[in-house]
């Protein structure tokens, strides 16, 4: 019987021949990141590190700094990276979200281990990495030894087949299969079959990201001729992408046709078979709406955000908020036009960071509020408020549910 994607990967790290389900592996990781929080809470200085060129340290969660606490943290991680000659440092002016940053400078390559301290790891898995997010001390370790162990679960594949309507994103991939299926503890997520090749990279991050949310180990897509056109235009080389054997075996293979889905909307506290389509979803009012975050904080999104609101104006009582991904996507966004679409449309474009989405800076929810966000998580108490309720779908849905007011089907007002 053959190994799945994430199993031919780490037994390939592991120097084993063969590894399943229940297996301990120890493996090499080819790049720990760290971000600024670790070095605002519980940092101590290192004696030793493993090696430098395999450490990258990245300021995202609450850049520039909205506390002194924060930016004594700063001062920390300029200081260890001094001391130790790590070269992959990301301050302030070339920041943005870690899983972005990563994706842009080739941290995220195929068939490689990728640890970090932030939850949405697992979004590295859109580049064939088994990326996971872990606790600061093991992330700490790993910084120090090179080296860390996993238990290997059971993989779960889906089988995309079918071609994606422009109408539908990522996100509402994500929100399909997490209303549809639920949870997925102790489970690996493999993507690929015919449609994927339909589904673009920035799409695949989404899901990816996502995965984070139904409690998935790794969640990792095939190296296709898509991904490695987007590798190659950013001068990623010299790899070897990890696939899954002919007859691999999996706990469950669940075939999805790309063509019959349609945008999703998920209610207030899970996204688990929490999620129904938009179409004929009840009138919502919302006050906010957030456009950003590592799922869709990307140029494309916010290339889809100013296709919505060009011209058109967001209702009175609503701010709409959008956070670019990192420095470089919000360069990008205004060379373009995108940022200027969204602010003459009345939006406000925020600073690259994650500070909106963890309810931390730049636009937390008061008791009472309703928000649509295209962030990570809608769970009570994320963005602000315990007493504020969280809806999330795409940024298409959110960009259009700003100039109505409240959560409407974009179909409705691009038609």
């Amino acid at each position: 019987m053959g190994m799945t994607m994430v199993e031919n990967l780490l037994a390939r790290k592991a120097g084993l021949p063969r590894v399943g389900p229940g297996d301990i592996v120890t493996v090499d990781v080819d790049m720990c990141v760290l971000i600024d929080l670790q070095f605002a809470t519980v940092w101590l200085p290192p004696n030793r590190i493993h090696d430098a060129d395999k450490i990258a340290v990245i300021m995202d969660h609450a850049v520039p700094a909205p506390s002194v606490k924060d930016a004594d943290g700063g001062a920390r991680a300029r200081k260890f990276v001094a001391d130790f000659g790590i070269e992959k440092f990301f301050d302030v002016g070339r920041h943005g979200i870690c899983h972005q940053v990563m994706a842009e400078n080739g941290l995220a390559r195929p068939g490689e281990v990728l640890a970090c301290t932030d939850s949405h790891t697992c979004a590295a898995g859109a580049y064939n990495t088994a990326a996971r997010g872990l606790g600061p001390a093991e992330v700490y370790s790993i910084m120090c030894t090179g080296s860390t162990w996993f238990q290997v679960a059971p993989t779960v594949r889906y089988e995309f087949v079918g071609a994606k309507p422009d109408t539908v994103s990522g996100k509402d991939i994500f929100l399909y299969l997490a209303a549809e299926y639920g949870d997925a503890t102790n489970q690996n997520l493999e993507f690929g079959g015919i449609g994927l090749a339909g589904i673009p990279i920035n799409d695949r991050r989404t899901i990816a990201t996502q995965a984070a949310e139904i409690s998935a180990d790794f969640a990792t897509f095939a190296a296709d001729d898509v991904l490695l056109a987007f590798l190659e235009a950013r001068g990623v080389k010299d790899f070897e992408p990890a696939a899954a054997d002919p007859d691999a075996s999996y706990a469950d293979v669940r075939v999805i046709d790309l063509s019959t889905l349609e945008p999703y909307v998920a209610r207030p506290g899970t996204v688990s078979r929490n999620g129904v389509p938009l179409f004929g979803f009840e009138k919502q009012r919302i006050d906010q709406a957030f456009i950003g975050s590592c799922a869709n904080g990307q140029l494309e999104d916010l290339r889809i955000a100013a296709d919505v609101l060009r011209g058109r104006t967001v209702a009175p009582g609503v701010r709409l908020l959008v956070t670019p991904a990192s420095q470089q996507v919000y360069r990008d966004a205004m060379r373009l036009g995108y940022l200027q679409a969204i602010a003459d449309a009345g939006g406000v474009v925020t600073n690259s960071t994650c500070g909106a989405c963890f309810g931390y800076h730049m636009g937390v929810l008061g008791a009472g509020e309703v928000c649509l966000t295209s962030s990570t998580r809608n769970f009570a108490g994320r963005m602000g408020s315990t007493e504020a309720e969280i809806y999330m779908a795409s940024p298409a849905t959110v960009a259009a549910s700003a100039i109505t007011g409240f959560i409407t089907d974009p179909r409705e007002v691009t038609a």
